[in-house]
């Protein structure tokens, strides 16, 4: 058996001593999340991780944030996974920890709210925790892409940025009667919550890398939309909905895509599928199914104006690339397109305007008017 595998044969162990569960798999020893990190999510995170004395700052919070408070809810009042607990749950933590090496394998808890939900929190440990209507709602191998998919945030640091944007939105709703305090803290709220949807594209992508089954990240999402009822859904149909969200519509359209998006802190389901599938289909993608991908032990190295030029360069192809009428509009602007109220009439669902006349009975004009002069 090859150093880069795991199945449910292997010696291999990660902490605790237990078998990997599951079929044959690639393992990824001291792979940075370089590897699987949207472009734009990197590049912020490179530019913080060589910021002098920034995790020092964030640590120094601490103090004001609600982690020992949010610690102690989930020790008193939800379930521990363990060897004792949650069996399947623990073994696929460990797995996941052990495919993308990462060497302390944080906590993890089962809290009950039938709502599908998971996430990782914490500033000096993260900790991970998913919620009742997310376990049954799930089969095991679409789980184990959420686990994955959850370890993939504690090995990019996330979890750090989620706790402080947990921390404001609610921050945010306490001072919401100071006006200009309300406003300012919201303006750094829309900020983190950009970023963290940009997260949560690289954390599908750890996800992937963990289960190895696209179908079956597919079928997790899709159940996250629309419940547990996979007889009655269709992967090619529910992609086909992204398509038709992206490039259907006007401007108008665009506006509201921009406007329901903007209070989430996650992307919408069927984006976030046809952006899995796109990545999974891409060459970076085998690459690392090669075993070629950036280490952390090059993390040091890596360079904040190669990141932003790759954070740069992708949102110049969505731009280029991308069906949607605002994105068509600002091709066009920066392409100098001639007639820019006419495109801002059509795209807002104006339609042409009639023709302008010519002769005589044009608007302002009269017969006896010299050619060239200009009615009084």
């Amino acid at each position: 058996m090859s150093d880069n595998s795991s199945d449910s044969n292997a010696d291999d162990k990660a902490g605790g001593g237990k078998r990997l569960p599951g079929r044959e798999r690639r393992r990824f020893p001291d792979i940075s999340s370089r590897a699987y990190e949207h472009p734009a999510d990197r590049s912020a995170l490179v530019a913080l991780r060589k910021l002098s004395g920034f995790d020092t700052v964030f640590k120094a919070l601490s103090g004001l944030l609600p982690e020992r408070s949010l610690r102690l809810l989930f020790l008193s009042d939800s379930v521990r996974v363990s060897d004792q607990q949650f069996q399947h749950l623990h073994a696929m933590l460990l797995d996941a920890c052990y495919i993308l090496d990462l060497p302390k394998v944080p906590p993890m808890y089962v809290t009950q709210d039938p709502q599908p939900n998971a996430m990782c929190i914490g500033l000096d440990e993260p900790i991970i925790v998913v919620t009742t209507g997310l376990v049954e709602l799930l089969d095991e191998e679409e789980m184990r892409a959420v686990v994955g998919h959850e370890v993939g945030h504690a090995l990019s640091g996330h979890a750090v940025y989620r706790t402080i944007l947990l921390f404001l939105t609610n921050f945010a709703i306490k001072i919401a009667w100071i006006p200009l305090g309300n406003l300012a803290v919201m303006a750094i709220v829309t900020a983190l919550r950009e970023w963290f949807r940009k997260s949560e594209l690289s954390a599908d992508r750890a996800g992937l890398l963990v289960g190895q089954d696209l179908r079956a990240s597919m079928r997790g999402l899709m159940k996250i939309a629309g419940g547990n009822h996979l007889h009655e859904m269709n992967v090619d149909a529910f992609l086909a909905q992204a398509e038709e969200y992206e490039a259907g519509g006007d401007l108008r359209d665009s506006v509201l895509k921009i406007l329901n998006v903007l209070p989430r802190t996650h992307p919408f389901t069927t984006v976030r599928a046809a952006e899995l599938k796109k990545w999974a289909e891409s060459r970076d993608y085998q690459r690392i199914m090669d075993g070629h991908y950036p280490r952390r032990a090059e993390d040091k190295d890596a360079s904040v104006s190669d990141s932003f030029r790759e954070s740069a360069n992708h949102y110049a192809e969505t731009v280029r690339s991308s069906k949607d009428p605002l994105m068509g509009l600002v091709r066009d602007i920066a392409g100098g397109a001639s007639d820019l109220g006419g495109r801002l009439r059509d795209a807002f669902g104006g339609g042409p305007g009639p023709a302008p006349k010519e002769g005589p009975g044009a608007p302002g004009k009269d017969p006896e008017d010299p050619p060239g002069e200009p009615r009084p």
